[in-house]
Order: C-alpha cells, then structure tokens, then sequence
C-alpha cells in the first residue's frame, strides 16, 4: 500500500541538458546526410499528400539513404512528420505558405547513442561509431537519470533526460483576471482584490492623440517625434504596471504558502484588449 502511494505521489518530467562542442568532419557528414532524409521524406509526404507518421515510414523508408542506419531513418521521418503537420496547419491560415525544408545541419535520434565514462558514443556505420566528449556539467545532471534522445547541431549537443519528480499538492489557488482597465485577483479563500489600470489607458490614449497630431510628411522627423513621445509613455505606463506586477506577487505570497496560480485564458475580446495595453507600453 505505501509502495502505490509512493509511485501515484511520483511524476516524470522530461528535461534537457546542453553544451558546445566542434563536430569532426565524420560527423558533419552523418549530420548533412541526416538532413538530406529529411528533405527527402518532405518531399514524398508534399507528393503523397500524407502527414501521418505511419503512412509516411510506409512511403519514405526504402527511399532513403541505405548508407544510414535504420534508427537514424526513423529519426528522419519523424522530424518530417512533425515539419509537415506544421505546414499543414499553417496553410489553412495562409495559402501562401512555403514549403518546408530543412537547411541546417542536424540530427536527432532516440536509439543507438551510449555514455560511458565521459564520452556520448554515436554510431555512423555497423561497428563504426564516432566520440563526442562531454563536460562536468553534463555528466553531473545525467548522472542516475534514463536518456531519452541526442540532438546535435555543428556546434552543440542537447541531450533529453527523463527525472522523477514528487508532486506537490498545493494548498489553494489564485486566478488573475485581465482586462483593460484593471486586473482582480482571486484566490480560494474568497478574497478579492482589483488593481486599477485606467490611467495607464489614459496615459496611452493622450499620447495616440498627441502623435496624430503631426502633420508634416517627413520620414526622419516623424521617427523622432514618435520615439521622443512613445519613451515618455513608455515610462509613464511601465511603472504603474511594474507596481501592479510587485503588489499582484506579494499578495499572491501571503495569500498562498504554496499554491498554483491560474490565469485567464485570452481569447476574442479579452485578446485584443491584452493587445491595445502591450501597444499602450510599447511591446507591440
């Protein structure tokens, strides 16, 4: 019975862990024929009409590089499958989108790798494999975990590890509702509390007026006015909101030990609300 409450209290998170290195020309070779598989298995999923991973192993397998070992195809396919579902996606929004291909030099894979000692063993061909050394940092947070997958690059190394982590049950929650003019927080002890943000629209609204005001058909000069008048608003909104910030957080502390904060999903009017006050300070 404690063993079951031990392992439902355990969650897996997965995490990465990287660092530079300088690729041998062996290994720049395996990266480049990587990509080319990829770019291969593109074309036959944009031909075939296909975005599926299964359909598309199907299709592209026997395509590819006989040269490459298979968990290295599979790595291939599986990095288009994700590039196609991508484009996928965005052409429904823009027809006009490209297509995709890989142009960088990389490689990921799930299978062969091995560390021992302080070296990642890759292989390139049967009973050929290639060396990449790995620093203190690296080898710290690695030791005792299981590593899921290697990604290299020319000039860096990533590597995914995954790690038990306890759950911690939090002792309430605290959820922020934004809008344009205020933000309230609430927590689940039935307190409430609203900031007020409707000088800083105020502010941001003067300052659209002001600049309308500017007539002359002058590309330098109105670069000037409109950065000269946008720095002052900028100064005059961020603190209000920084104040808000620190005084939401240091509610949120007294009010929660160790709790969760939830916040408000934006979607349809509260979006473009979130957008007029990034435009007001400046971020957009």
């Amino acid at each position: 019975m404690t063993n079951s409450l031990v392992l439902a209290s355990l969650l897996l998170a997965v995490k990465s862990v990287r660092q530079k290195h300088q690729a041998s020309v062996e290994l720049l070779w395996l990266l480049d024929e990587f990509r080319r598989m990829v770019n291969v298995c593109i074309a036959v999923g944009i031909e075939e009409n296909i975005s599926s991973l299964k359909t598309l192993s199907l299709k592209s397998y026997y395509r590819l590089s006989r040269e490459m070992l298979g968990y290295y195809r599979l790595g291939a396919i599986g990095i288009a499958t994700v590039m196609l579902h991508n484009y996928r996606k965005a052409k429904k929004k823009n027809p006009r989108t490209r297509i995709p291909w890989a142009r960088k030099l990389m490689l990921t894979t799930c299978y062969g790798f091995r560390v021992k000692d302080s070296l990642l063993r890759l292989p390139v061909k049967p009973w050929r494999y290639v060396y990449l050394n790995l620093n203190t940092q690296t080898l710290k947070v690695l030791s005792g975990v299981d590593i899921r997958s290697v990604t290299l690059t020319p000039h860096s190394l990533s590597m995914t590890y995954r790690k038990d982590t306890i759950e911690i049950k939090p002792e309430g929650y605290v959820g922020v509702d934004r809008n344009l003019d205020n933000v309230t927080v609430a927590s689940t002890d039935q307190t409430v509390r609203t900031f007020d943000l409707s000088k800083a629209t105020r502010i941001a609204s003067d300052y659209r007026y002001v600049k309308s005001q500017f007539k002359r058909n002058d590309a330098r000069i109105r670069v000037r006015v409109f950065s000269k008048y946008g720095e002052r608003q900028r100064n005059r909104v961020q603190s209000m909101l920084h104040n808000v910030s620190k005084g939401d957080a240091d509610w949120d502390q007294k009010t929660l030990s160790q709790g969760e904060r939830a916040e408000q999903k934006l979607s349809g009017e509260d979006e473009q609300l979130e957008l007029w006050r990034a435009a007001a300070t400046g971020r957009v």
